[in-house]
């Protein structure tokens, strides 16, 4: 299977509720190209949203992501990493996404040895690297972090010297809560 994420952005603001709806929506045409919805992270303000899916190819993906009536303008495919000795907990505590792009292909290496030489940075602002999706192309990166809030994030990324576009604090909505019937 393929890992693949789409950002977007809204306007108005979506809440919790309409991406479980939208979810639900398109669940028909995802079951039909074996698209599998892997979870969302929907900024605190609801104007921006990550989703990771999994799906045997990237055509079966964008197929059944335009009949669900899907923007897929920002959709790639690419790879997860975790920093080591995660449990579940703390993979959960993530609450920070970090945007990077970037105009040639980079190194995930140099991108986390830049990091690792400003990890006083992160430790004094109480900030935990959790997860990397790094972009096939190496072109494009989504890290998440465990912080007090997106500024200490942001404040230790520039400390650190390490290039981000932008820093967002988010709600992880994940797809086995969201299709679990009520009470």
């Amino acid at each position: 299977m393929t890992i693949l994420f789409l950002e977007r952005q809204f306007e108005p603001p979506l809440s919790t509720s309409d991406v479980i709806e939208m979810a639900l929506e398109s669940g028909g045409c995802f079951e039909m190209h074996r698209v599998e919805w892997h979870g969302s992270l929907l900024s605190s303000d609801g104007r921006r949203m990550f989703c990771r899916f999994h799906a045997p190819d990237m055509e079966s993906a964008r197929i059944a992501m335009r009949q669900a009536d899907v923007d897929i303008n920002v959709f790639w495919c690419g790879s997860v990493h975790d920093a080591p000795g995660l449990t579940e907990a703390d993979i959960a505590a993530a609450n920070v996404v970090v945007e990077r792009s970037f105009d040639t292909s980079v190194s995930l290496q140099d991108i986390q040895d830049i990091e690792d030489a400003g990890i006083r940075c992160l430790e004094t602002r109480n900030v935990r690297f959790i997860r990397t999706c790094f972009s096939a192309d190496q072109k494009r990166m989504i890290c998440l972090y465990a912080a007090p809030d997106a500024e200490s994030v942001r404040q230790a990324q520039r400390e650190a010297g390490v290039p981000f576009a932008e820093a967002w604090a988010f709600e992880a909505i994940d797809p086995v809560e969201a299709v679990r019937p009520g009470p």
